[in-house]
């Protein structure tokens, strides 16, 4: 029997807990290899000036998935899209723990990229089982999932692969999308969406959808910008934790990236904000919060301060988190039967916003050393306050 299009089945939090976990865990395969690559290319053969691709690649079949799949929540039944894209995810990171040869890792990346997107599947699916008077909250404990994976996926897979080699990473993280699968099919409510269009129509509304809702474009605009620092702080802090300021190693550099993790406690602090209507004055709060946490990293980075440079990351981090809570929620109360659509669209255009900034990260730390990156990624928080600023004079 199909279900009501948007009801709300009765979703204890062990549910909740199982899709923040399958969104963590999802979201983490796209980091896992950052902090690998040079362990990677040599063990597979691949040339050092193409080491790169083993992240890039696992990328683009990451924007593949959030066009191409995460659509698919309007019209497929979700449980069965859920459990599917999980089996995608494991069968990319096993062929990744067998490969040996360069194209053969790549072929995993691009499998294991687009099996990622389980995340932009489970948050709209935590906001069909929620009650409007909690949406927020409960979608904020899914986004600290998904946030916990961002953050933790670099130093763990780091200590793994120093403890047991680069191949058990991929091993261990294959074995839990697939515990993940058996799980989520066995404990989430059906839900069949309303939508009824073809497959070809449903990705073709992509773009008509961005242009017809200011909500997503405004909200997708402010996230791209507070993921772009996100990602230009991220990639370039191993260079200056490993410079002569530093002088860390490989563990040092793991272990710093598990401050960042503190600022998943924030994700729910947002949802409670947002479910009372204060996103609007929030969303300006975590920008400029944002930049406070940028110039603290400057501080530390001239004092050779490792607690100020940590304290700086933990509140970029908080910010960052924060505002993505208040995005979600923003787009997810706009209309239930488009809701996958909408995720699809507000993720793609803020990870491109990140895309970019990581890929200028190393060239302005050559170029400039920390006090490029502070410059560059505060120029950018300033044109995100800006652009929030005409918020007020467009509703008044």
């Amino acid at each position: 029997m199909t279900s009501i299009p948007d009801a709300r089945p009765a979703a204890g939090a062990p549910t909740f807990f199982l899709l923040a976990l399958a969104a963590g865990l999802g979201a983490a395969n796209l980091y896992y290899a950052q902090p690998l690559i040079a362990l990677i290319a040599d063990d597979i053969g691949l040339d050092e000036t193409l080491a790169s691709l083993v992240v890039t690649v696992g990328q683009l079949g990451y924007i593949a998935g959030l066009l191409l799949l995460v659509p698919l929540g309007d019209i497929v039944e979700n449980r069965r899209l859920i459990s599917a894209i999980l089996l995608c995810a494991a069968a990319g990171l096993g062929l990744a723990f067998l490969a040996n040869a360069p194209a053969v890792f790549l072929l995993a990346a691009l499998v294991f990229g687009i099996g990622s997107v389980v995340a932009q599947v489970a948050v709209p699916f935590a906001a069909h089982l929620a009650r409007p008077e909690e949406r927020g909250r409960k979608v904020g404990s899914v986004v600290s999932g998904l946030m916990t994976g961002i953050l933790l996926a670099r130093p763990v897979s780091s200590l793994l692969a120093h403890w047991f080699g680069w191949r058990s990473v991929f091993l261990i993280a294959a074995l839990a999308m697939l515990a993940l699968a058996v799980g989520l099919r066995l404990a989430l409510p059906p839900r069949h969406p309303g939508g009824r269009t073809s497959y070809a129509r449903l990705v073709g509304s992509l773009g008509p959808l961005l242009r017809s809702q200011p909500v997503l474009r405004r909200r997708a605009l402010y996230q791209a910008a507070m993921f772009a620092v996100f990602t230009l702080f991220w990639t370039a802090v191993p260079l200056e934790l490993a410079g002569p300021e530093f002088r860390l190693g490989q563990q040092g550099i793991a272990l710093f990236a598990l401050a960042g993790a503190a600022s998943v406690a924030i994700s729910p602090v947002a949802g409670w904000l947002a479910d009372r209507g204060w996103s609007r004055i929030a969303t300006g709060a975590a920008l400029a919060l944002a930049l406070v946490g940028l110039l603290l990293t400057e501080l530390g980075s001239g004092t050779a301060s490792l607690i100020v440079l940590a304290l700086g990351a933990i509140v970029l981090d908080c910010a960052v988190t924060a505002n993505l809570v208040f995005g979600q929620r923003a787009i997810f109360m706009l209309a239930p039967e488009i809701r996958a659509r909408l995720n699809a669209l507000y993720i793609a255009t803020f990870f491109f916003g990140g895309a970019l900034g990581s890929a200028v990260a190393s060239p302005l730390y050559e170029l400039g050393g920390w006090g490029a990156v502070t410059v560059a990624g505060g120029a950018v928080l300033l044109l995100a306050l800006a652009y929030y600023a005409t918020e007020f004079r467009s509703r008044g």
